[in-house]
């Protein structure tokens, strides 16, 4: 994968809020809170992923890029809640109250489990399959396993299995 180089100036903001609602959270705990390390790997759709035993934040540099202050004000309080309810809680359901907890009485902003951004830019090749009733769009991931035989994939409405269309339609 090719790197994106995030603006120092971009990076700066990030810090700024991650350390802002890091004060937050420990006025509102009463305990103090080591600093989370910072990175811009995280590749595909997904706009960012706490690593919880490593206390590390991957952001997706290109949707932070394209999304700045919208990816600032929501992911970078997403992921800290993720790392403070494992700190706080131990190893609790992903999105579960410890979690909206975090977001919504000491953050104060809503517990939105996924971002709303366009990925278009960063959406790999989509591979147009059909059934009885309608069209499915597969990731290469999935289509490959298909090709190898690993999957078999099924309409969830009438249940036939999806065929691959013919490309050239």
């Amino acid at each position: 994968m090719k790197s994106v180089s995030v603006p120092l100036s971009l990076q700066q903001a990030v810090m700024r809020t991650l350390r802002h609602k890091l004060a937050l959270a420990s006025d509102f705990l009463q305990q103090t809170f080591p600093e989370p390390d910072v990175t811009y790997r995280q590749r595909g759709t997904i706009a960012g992923c706490a690593r919880l035993q490593d206390w590390e934040i991957r952001l997706n540099p290109i949707l932070l890029i394209e999304n700045q202050q919208a990816f600032i004000d929501e992911v970078i309080p997403h992921e800290l809640a993720h790392l403070l309810a494992y700190h706080q809680f131990g190893k609790v359901a992903p999105h579960g109250k410890e979690w909206r907890f975090l977001m919504e009485r000491v953050f104060k902003i809503p517990a939105n489990r996924t971002h709303q951004f366009s990925v278009n830019s960063v959406r790999s090749k989509i591979f147009i399959y059909s059934c009885h009733c309608q069209q499915h769009e597969l990731t290469i991931r999935q289509h490959n396993k298909v090709l190898r035989g690993k999957s078999c994939y099924v309409c969830r409405q009438c249940g036939e299995k999806l065929a691959l269309l013919d490309k050239y339609s």
